[in-house]
């Protein structure tokens, strides 16, 4: 086999299991080209000639992986998120193992299923998301993890959202596939896999193959008030669906456009930009083909 790795060197603790993950993989006659980046070089750089490999190696954390992710969409070329950063929520969603030698075995098997990704547009940029986008407090806490995460790993998100309890509020105007809602709160999401930090659901169901995404509104007024809907989240696994409480506005749309007054900061797969709403998305159906375990594929393969 032919694998091209895409090494993020700045992701994550720095602990190199990507090389672990190569050196269990390779057999006689495969061919394996590592080519890295500390954040100096884009990503768009290091994908270029993908097609001429059989499979594609994301090595870092969620926005390297969406990135990735994003740029060969709708090729049919194969990526392995390999969880090389802090979270590593998409590897959580899909129940991948994070163990370097499982994934090389997980690679060699050749499983795979096709996802779909969502597009945000925000001013003239454009970015490619896995797991979720979204403006206001999500963004908050995405921004003020930054530094510790290295340090604290997924705590720094818990910790950044306990020192940021009192986020701003804005009023929304929600396009959704053309139909127009007036709401507030701290923030909007746009889902697709719906597992966060702590093996947390933000919504009832994780559907990233179903074409439409679940827009979600925050409408809490302080961070306090969305711990009862954490706890529902937290207890959600036995199909039963606990109460979300009117702390979030769930809707599904394939298109959306969202405006923010005051303006809010946005955030995609745990990449905060610096831009603010107002920002449009869609979704790409079935758009990304991603190696899966047996376990992911029992949940997804309907």
């Amino acid at each position: 086999m032919k694998l091209l790795v895409i090494n993020n060197l700045s992701s994550g603790y720095g602990e190199g299991a990507v090389y672990d993950f190569v050196r269990s993989f390779a057999r006689d006659g495969d061919e394996v080209r590592m080519r890295s980046t500390d954040g100096t070089t884009p990503v768009e750089t290091l994908v270029k000639g993908a097609q001429d490999y059989d499979a594609v190696i994301a090595a870092g954390g969620d926005g390297t992986v969406a990135t990735v992710c994003y740029l060969l969409a709708n090729t049919g070329i194969p990526v392995l998120p390999f969880p090389a950063g802090t979270a590593n929520l998409l590897a959580l969603n899909l129940a991948s193992p994070l163990e370097p030698h499982a994934l090389a075995k997980m690679v060699r098997g050749g499983q795979t299923l096709d996802f779909d990704m969502g597009e945000i547009t925000v001013g003239q940029r454009k970015f490619g998301f896995s797991i979720m986008a979204g403006a206001g407090y999500d963004a908050t806490i995405m921004r003020g993890a930054q530094r510790g995460k290295r340090l604290l790993g997924p705590i720094a998100y818990l910790q950044s959202a306990v020192m940021n309890a009192m986020p701003q509020q804005s009023k929304f105007t929600l396009d959704l596939d053309g139909r127009t809602v007036e709401s507030e709160g701290l923030g909007v999401l746009l889902v697709n896999f719906s597992k966060i930090q702590f093996d947390i659901t933000v919504t009832h169901e994780n559907e990233p193959r179903d074409g439409e995404f679940d827009v979600v509104v925050l409408k809490a007024k302080t961070a306090f008030d969305l711990i009862p809907a954490v706890f529902a989240g937290i207890l959600d696994r036995d199909g039963e669906f606990p109460d979300r409480t009117d702390a979030l506005e769930i809707f599904r749309a394939k298109e959306v456009a969202i405006n923010a007054e005051p303006p809010m900061e946005v955030q995609y797969d745990g990449e905060a930009t610096g831009l603010t709403t107002p920002f449009s998305a869609r979704i790409l159906p079935r758009a990304t083909r991603l190696f899966i375990s047996d376990e992911g594929y029992g949940q997804f393969a309907k």
